[in-house]
């Protein structure tokens, strides 16, 4: 952390804090919210006081604290999924009150993909917007592919969210590229959040116990990412009784195993995945394919005393792919965390956070001892973040913290023989250091205005040992050559940048079931995701920023309208509109070479961005029917010197229209169904204009050095599900202890051929003489055809 970043944290505390410095017979209420059955902590749990009208949520530990005036109060703490619960208490010192809430028994529970804003209608009243939160229970219940559940899958039915279609990885936030979303695990970065090149993601939902998608004002606590930030945090375990969940599906099985480790201390819990669809479709192949992807995601907490306790997890994955024994090719993440969170007062939260994150990608050919090729790639995190809480009364509440990252890169290790002599081209590994403070203050205005301001500054340094080229200025659009090189030594910095950026969120409530918001947000990318394909490649390069390659510093205003309509069933609705600017966006002279290039920065281009649009969405949160609808009108734009004549071109993930729509209804206490609907705009490519030939062979190629001035054509599928829940009861009237479900499901129930791409090549007819060649465009279809399945999962 260097001296400028303290300047502005000190700076902004000695404005905040002497206002707040009294206590006047003013008395604190704290504690920890878990679920009473197993012992898990609940996150956002609303915290209601009515005398007050004021209230809190808890933090992703479960901890809450709220401080008012001597007096008798009721608070209230409600949870989606859960029974209200009210403790009339009678303040006059500080309290401690840990709270236990239990599931509803009804079976015809709210549905819970909301913004973030549960409970007493915090869509309306919370300062918070852009977000939304997934409830796993409602995830489980969304048609998917293969009747497998998956988080990411699951984003791209919420507003402002997309993907280009299937077999592409990841997922775009509201125009943005995958590699500019930040994805967190129990505050790990993964760096590829999919499996099977795409199909699937890397989160066990066993051991998932919440996830939060950012796609606007991000609190000041986030940073390193220029779009969006998804946050999933782990379960800690059943602290109370030995729980196994698991699954069997045509693709892949599961199974978690949770408990108590030190009853009501200390807990565990241990989740695995094995696909095999290698295993089924060998009968069926020549030679020795294999697709196959595992993961073990791990966690353990022990509790010290009521105010100290740690945890650790982890998360092992790979995929492995071959098309034979001698052509291999596998990657996959590594995450470690180890937490240690101290409530040091009743107003003070901290949290203390070792981390380490590894993805790396391995390809080999082994044709014999004398022929061989082995490629390996990776980039490696260290991280050091203590984050603190300080609830200074019920209206104010300021959060502050630091991080540090150590980066080292490996771009390429690539080792071959050719006829028994052997080549080594492997590049340099490359090192850099990103520090960070933050401060964030919440403060209600009055009763209806709420405002939330802070300040991240982020400094980014490129170190040693390495060589840092230079290159010449070449035609815009053309590689540049290098001019020369300088060696700097382990440690010594080649390029440093520094950036201030500002967050600041506001609330207005119109009346009780209405409010408008507004807010600004300026983050900044310093490693950039470079690969110029939105297919499910995992041979992509991470890169820092150098003295060539700037970060990328993004701009993103968003007002939005907010509305509850209260009756028999509840529904909520908001519109919100959103313009991202940013500077120094990376693309690619034509012909890039980005895999083992030592000169990749050579053939990288910047400029810059624009994004924009509108974004509805309505859900209906109760009864028998559920659901929402979301739709999205925006663009996503790049203006690059040397691409598109210097003109604005969109994006390959811009989507015009997307429109979703999410229908639940429970039939029974034993049956219900899901159906959604999907359809975007296709998306932009790149389509020849003329073609020559070459010793009989046609080359078809675009002489207008445009960009993605075409389309795909427009995507659209149905999926439906049906969910059979076992019995509750053995025939002897006995209650059974264990709880077993089947889902049948069909994806794309009416078997669209959706285009992921359009390519055009030589015609296979025989070339008559003296007529031109003929051209064919062929379209690829990842799935083009109706996909059923069937699910069996359990838990005991």
């Amino acid at each position: 952390m260097n001296k400028s970043h303290w300047k502005w944290i000190v700076l902004i505390l000695s404005i905040l804090l002497p206002r707040y410095a009294y206590t006047q017979s003013k008395y604190t209420i704290d504690g920890t919210v878990k679920d009473i059955a197993n012992g898990e902590t609940l996150i956002g749990v609303n915290v209601y006081v009515p005398e007050t009208g004021q209230g809190t949520v808890t933090n992703a530990y479960g901890f809450y604290s709220i401080t008012l005036p001597e007096g008798t109060y009721s608070l209230e703490f409600t949870f989606i999924g859960y029974d209200k619960v009210v403790h009339a208490i009678t303040l006059t010192k500080n309290t401690k009150l840990p709270v236990d809430l239990q599931e509803q028994s009804s079976q015809l529970q709210e549905i819970t993909v909301v913004g973030e804003n549960e409970g007493r209608s915090l869509n309306i009243k919370s300062v918070e917007m852009s977000t939304n939160k997934l409830d796993i229970k409602t995830i489980q219940k969304l048609p998917a592919l293969l009747g497998e559940t998956d988080i990411v899958k699951s984003l791209q039915f919420l507003p402002g969210v997309s993907q280009v279609g299937e077999g592409s990885s990841g997922f775009n936030v509201r125009g943005g590229s995958t590699g500019q979303n930040l994805v967190l695990l129990d505050e790990a970065p993964v760096y590829n959040s999919s499996h099977m090149l795409g199909f699937f993601s890397v989160f066990n939902p066993d051991a998932v116990k919440d996830v939060k998608l950012y796609k606007g004002a991000i609190p000041a606590m986030y940073g390193g990412r220029t779009s969006g930030v998804l946050d999933v945090r782990m379960k800690d375990g059943n602290s109370k009784d030995v729980e196994v969940n698991g699954g069997i599906g045509l693709i892949f099985s599961r199974l978690s195993v949770e408990g108590p480790l030190i009853p009501e201390k200390s807990s565990f819990i241990v989740a695995a995945r094995r696909s095999y669809i290698d295993v089924l479709a060998s009968p069926f192949l020549d030679g020795d394919f294999g697709l196959n992807f595992y993961d073990l995601t791990a966690k353990a907490n022990y509790t010290f005393n009521q105010k100290n306790r740690l945890y650790i997890s982890g998360y092992l994955g790979r995929d492995n792919f071959s098309l034979s024994d001698d052509a291999v090719f596998n990657w996959g993440n590594k995450t470690a965390t180890i937490r240690w969170n101290s409530i040091i007062t009743s107003k003070l939260f901290a949290n203390f956070s070792g981390i380490y994150s590894q993805y790396d990608y391995k390809l080999g050919f082994d044709e014999d001892e004398n022929n061989s090729y082995d490629w390996n790639s990776a980039v490696t995190n260290y991280v050091f973040k203590p984050d603190f809480s300080y609830y200074i009364s019920d209206k104010s509440e300021l959060n502050f913290g630091a991080e540090l990252t150590y980066y080292r890169f490996n771009p390429s290790r690539t080792k071959g023989v050719t006829n028994g002599e052997a080549v080594d081209n492997s590049l340099e590994y490359k090192y850099a250091l990103e520090s960070s403070a933050y401060v964030s203050h919440k403060l209600t205005l009055s009763s209806r205005a709420e405002v939330q301001y802070g300040l991240r500054v982020s400094n980014f340094r490129y170190l040693g040992a390495g060589t840092a080229y230079t290159y010449n200025d070449t035609i815009p659009g053309k590689r540049r050559s290098v001019l020369s090189g300088t060696y700097y030594s382990s440690g010594e910095t080649i390029a440093s940048y520094t950036t201030p950026e500002p967050r600041a969120s506001f609330k207005y409530e119109l009346d009780a079931n209405s409010s408008v918001k507004a807010s600004y947000t300026r983050t900044s990318q310093y490693v950039h995701y470079i690969s110029n394909t939105t297919a499910s490649n995992p041979l992509n390069v991470w890169t820092p920023s150098t003295n060539n390659l700037k970060p990328t510093v993004s701009n993103q205003f968003t007002a939005g309208y907010f509305r509850t309509f209260e009756g028999k069933s509840q529904y909520e609705a908001s519109a919100e509109v959103y313009y991202r600017q940013s500077n120094n966006e990376v693309d690619y002279i034509n012909g890039a070479d980005l895999l083992s290039n030592r000169y990749l920065e050579g053939d990288l281009l910047n400029g810059k961005g624009r994004a924009y649009g509108l974004e509805l969405y309505i859900q209906k949160k109760t009864g028998r029917l559920t659901g929402w609808v979301s739709y999205t009108l925006s663009r996503s734009e790049l203006k690059v010197t040397g691409i598109n004549r210097g003109k604005w071109y969109p994006t390959r993930y811009d989507q015009t229209h997307n429109l979703k729509v999410i229908g639940m209804v429970e039939i029974n206490k034993r049956w219900s169904a899901t159906a959604d609907f999907v359809f975007t705009t296709g998306t932009p490519t790149t389509y020849p204009d003329q073609r020559y030939t070459s010793q009989g062979l046609l080359i078809p190629y675009n002489s207008t050095s445009s960009r993605n001035d075409q389309r795909i054509s427009n995507y659209h599928r149905l999926d439906v599900s049906i969910r059979m829940e076992g019995r509750t009861h053995r025939r002897s009237g006995k209650e059974r202890k264990n709880h077993d479900y089947w889902v049948f499901s069909v994806y794309n129930i009416y078997a669209r051929k959706n285009a992921f791409s359009t390519y055009f090549s030589q015609s296979d007819d025989r070339a008559v003489v003296g007529q031109p060649i003929q051209a064919e465009a062929h379209k690829v279809s990842i799935i083009g055809t109706m996909v059923p399945s069937v699910s069996y999962n359990f838990k005991f």
